[in-house]
C-alpha cells in the first residue's frame, strides 16, 4: 500500500511539473507570472486629477476586458515615466510624440500600437499676454518665454521647430533663458498671469480650457497655431506577452479600440482622454519626430 501511494505522489509530481513547463514553453500564464500587476504609465501633462480618474479608469477596464491585474502608477516627471519604461517598471504607457521616441530609442522591441484620430494633425498653440504687441513668432524677441516640460513635445519640442523656423533661438533672442512651467495648464497660466510675455503648449489643452471658462482671454491670447504633426500614443513594453502570456499585448489594443461612446462609462474613458475613439498607429509614424529631436539634440 506504502509503495503505491509513494508512485502516486511521484506521478502526480511528474504531471504537474510537466504541465508548469508546457505553460512557461507556450507562453501561457502562470501563477509567478500574474503575482504582478501590468501597470500603466502616462506623462504628468496635466492636472493630476484628471491623470488619476483616466489612467485608473483604463486600467480598471482593462482588468475586466483582458482578465489581468492592472493597475495605473503616476509618473513624478516625463523623464522618469521613460526611465520607468526603459526598466520594465511600466509595460503601457501614453506618451507625447518626443518621450514615446525617447521610450522607444531606450527599449527596443517597444511598439507605438494606438493614438485618437487628432494625434496624427496635432498642433500647438502660442499664446502672449494681451499687452505684448507681437504679431509673428519673430516678433517674440525680446520678451520673456515658457515652454511646457522639457521633454514635451507639443510643450517644447515642436514650438522649438517652429521658432527656429522663424529665425528665434530661446537661448539667445528671449529676454533671459526660457522656463520650463512641466504642464500645458501651467504655461497658460503663468502667461495670464503675468509671470511671463509668452508661451507654448498643447492646442488641445488650450481649447478645452477656453471652452470651460478656466481663461481669462482679456489677459492672454492666440499669437499663433503651428502646422501639424504626430504626436501622442500608446507604446507596449516588449515584455507584456513573456509576462502575462501570448496575445496578451494584442488583446490590450484590441481591449482599447473597442472603447465605445455609446456605453455610459466608456464614453466617460474617452472623453477623459478628449477623443471619441483610438486608431492603429506604428513606431514609422513618429520618424519626424525623431529626426527633429535629433536636430536639436534632444535624443542621442
Amino acid at each position: 500500500m506504502r509503495i503505491l501511494l509513494t508512485l502516486i505522489s511521484l506521478l502526480l509530481a511528474t504531471a504537474f511539473a510537466c504541465s508548469s513547463t508546457q505553460a512557461e514553453e507556450t507562453g501561457g500564464p502562470t501563477a509567478s507570472r500574474n503575482s504582478d500587476p501590468l501597470v500603466i504609465g502616462g506623462i504628468p501633462d496635466q492636472d493630476v486629477s484628471l491623470l488619476e480618474e483616466r489612467f485608473g479608469g483604463i486600467a480598471q477596464y482593462l482588468a475586466n476586458t483582458v482578465g489581468i491585474n492592472v493597475e495605473y502608477r503616476p509618473a513624478t516627471s516625463y523623464s522618469t515615466l521613460v526611465t520607468a519604461f526603459e526598466n520594465g517598471d511600466v509595460q503601457l504607457s501614453w506618451f507625447g510624440g518626443l518621450t514615446g521616441v525617447q521610450a522607444r530609442i531606450a527599449t527596443p522591441g517597444a511598439n507605438a500600437i494606438l493614438q485618437r484620430p487628432d494625434d496624427a494633425n496635432f498642433e500647438s498653440v502660442f499664446i502672449t499676454r494681451s499687452g505684448v504687441e507681437a504679431t509673428t513668432l519673430a516678433e517674440l524677441a525680446g520678451h520673456t518665454f515658457t515652454f511646457g516640460s522639457e521633454s514635451s513635445t507639443s510643450g517644447h519640442l515642436m514650438p522649438r521647430f517652429f521658432l527656429s523656423q522663424a529665425g528665434i533661438d530661446p537661448e539667445e533672442d528671449f529676454t533671459g533663458p526660457p522656463s520650463y512651467s512641466g504642464s500645458h495648464d501651467k504655461t497658460w497660466r503663468l502667461v495670464e498671469a503675468g509671470s511671463f510675455d509668452a508661451g507654448a503648449l498643447n492646442a488641445v489643452v488650450w481649447e478645452r480650457a477656453v471652452e470651460n471658462g478656466k481663461v481669462d482671454l482679456t489677459k492672454v491670447r492666440v499669437l499663433k497655431q503651428t502646422d501639424p504633426y504626430f504626436d501622442y500614443h500608446w507604446v507596449t513594453h516588449p515584455e507584456i506577452d513573456t509576462r502575462y502570456g501570448i496575445g496578451t499585448s494584442e488583446k490590450i489594443r484590441q481591449a482599447i479600440m473597442a472603447l465605445d461612446p455609446s456605453i455610459p462609462g466608456e464614453k466617460r474613458l474617452l472623453d477623459l482622454f478628449h477623443t471619441d475613439s483610438f486608431i492603429e498607429t506604428s513606431n514609422e509614424n513618429y520618424t519626424a519626430i525623431e529626426e527633429t529631436a535629433r536636430q536639436l539634440d534632444l535624443v542621442r
